[in-house]
């Protein structure tokens, strides 16, 4: 009765093992190119034969042979129908790359070792050929709330012009007990703009933009009251799931460029936000480099910090402003200083 039981637990096991198998052959179809699929299927086709020829050899059963034969061609099938899914797919979702400046941002998560903490956004800014992200400092570090996560992790594309393919980037956020992050401060207190510098290695098999000094505003006065401006991040952790892009909020330049809101290095926008917004690159449309043709026609003038609100007002009889506080973006060249 033992051999019976533990023959018949051994016949599940392999029935297990065989689905497990035939999911990951199906998983690995659905994302094989058509042309590998075509390969496959040749290859596939040369290794049966070469089996056949060795079972005619061996002492095995007829009934073996008749599951191998069911096997090879229900594989030839599944290689098969997932060429055709291949071949049917709509070209544009795959070829059209996106708008640049989507590419320039990431979608930021926070972890405590495996425990998921907050969502935030964040950008890429590079510099003498060394590449940063930069987010918000109370991203990473915010003592009022408690929140001291170790680790975060980065959505970045794996190819733009196959918007689907995503990977994460794991960037510890402590190295021997000290912060790997660079922030600031300047005479009106710490600065709410924190850098990290990026691993060379991660970022050349990455498909993404980044901003340069090139990019920042050398003539404040030059920015008026009400100009247009755009807020590129992941409001709660909302974007486009499938192609893992960010989405766009419409703003304006809602205090006087130029001068410091408070006397803190931080100007403000006029915007609905909201959290996981923290981090966000505050665009202006650079028309001269448009008529360029440059790549990334667009002025970098902040970094989005937080909404503002007033602590007297009534909850029940008075709107929210509907204004945020964003920190000059020219900062980044004192945080991204060679060391």
């Amino acid at each position: 009765m033992n051999n019976l039981q533990e023959a018949t637990e051994r016949i599940c096991e392999l029935k297990g093992n065989l689905v497990a198998l035939d999911a990951l052959a199906s998983a690995l179809l659905h994302v094989l190119p058509a042309a590998m699929r075509g390969e496959l299927a040749h290859t596939l086709e040369g290794h049966a034969e070469v089996a056949r020829t060795l079972m005619l050899h061996a002492a095995i059963s007829d009934h073996t042979i008749a599951a191998f034969e069911r096997d090879v061609n229900r594989l030839a099938r599944l290689i098969a129908a997932g060429a055709d899914a291949g071949a049917a797919a709509p070209p544009a979702e795959v070829d059209r790359g996106a708008d640049p400046v989507l590419l320039s941002a990431a979608r930021i998560t926070t972890f405590a070792g495996t425990r998921a903490l907050t969502g935030a956004s964040g950008f890429f800014f590079e510099r003498d050929e060394r590449l940063f992200l930069v987010t918000s400092r109370h991203v990473l570090i915010d003592e009022p709330t408690h929140h001291f996560p170790d680790r975060i992790e980065v959505e970045v594309h794996a190819d733009e012009h196959d918007l689907t393919r995503a990977v994460s980037w794991s960037m510890l956020l402590y190295r021997d007990r000290r912060a790997v992050w660079r922030q600031g401060t300047d005479g009106g207190g710490a600065i709410d703009v924190a850098v990290i510098e990026c691993d060379r290695k991660l970022s050349a098999a990455a498909a993404l933009r980044a901003f340069t000094p090139a990019h920042l505003q050398a003539a404040l006065h030059d920015i008026g009251v009400g100009t247009p401006l755009l807020i590129v991040g992941f409001p709660l952790g909302f974007h486009d799931h499938r192609h893992h892009l960010p989405v766009v909020r419409q703003a304006a330049v809602a205090s006087s460029f130029g001068v410091r809101f408070q006397g803190q290095g931080t100007f403000l926008t006029d915007a609905r936000t909201h959290r996981g917004t923290s981090g966000a690159p505050v665009l202006m449309h650079d028309r001269a480099a448009a008529a360029r043709g440059e790549p990334l026609p667009w002025k970098l003038l902040g970094v989005h910090s937080s909404r503002l609100d007033m602590a007297g007002r009534d909850q029940a009889e008075d709107e929210s402003l509907g204004l945020n506080c964003a920190w000059y973006a020219d900062i980044l060249t004192t945080l991204t200083e060679a060391a």
